[in-house]
């Protein structure tokens, strides 16, 4: 339920920019790079301190945090440019569907490798 709540909240927000960038004439990929990086900053302060409980210390979660979003962008960028790009699709039906794609894969990984807890009793 947090996962969604922060998800939401912050795609959502990241989505209404990107199209307002884009339609001012940002490039698509140019336009998810740059927001992206601030999606998953804002992310990581929210996903940390409240979905997954902050039990994690930053020196462990913030590594795998970001390996686990470079996961998630690459997935990103390669949507944009294998079917708007390539397919021809309409960019701005391509990374609504890219977001929903990212936080499936994003809330696996972090709730499993990124945020889960330490120790033999975690296991």
């Amino acid at each position: 339920m947090r996962y969604g709540l922060v998800g939401v909240a912050s795609n959502l927000a990241g989505y209404l920019a990107y199209l307002a960038l884009t339609g001012l004439g940002g490039e698509p990929k140019t336009t998810m790079s740059a927001l992206y990086v601030v999606g998953a900053t804002v992310g990581y302060l929210g996903h940390r301190g409240w979905t997954f409980g902050g039990g994690a210390a930053v020196r462990r979660s913030l590594p795998r945090y970001l390996l686990a979003h470079g996961l998630g962008y690459a997935l990103n960028l390669a949507l944009l440019w294998g079917l708007h790009d390539r397919a021809g699709l309409p960019h701005q039906a391509v990374q609504a569907a890219a977001i929903l794609a990212v936080a499936a894969v994003l809330y696996v990984v972090l709730g499993r490798y990124v945020f889960a807890p330490e120790g033999p009793a975690a296991r």
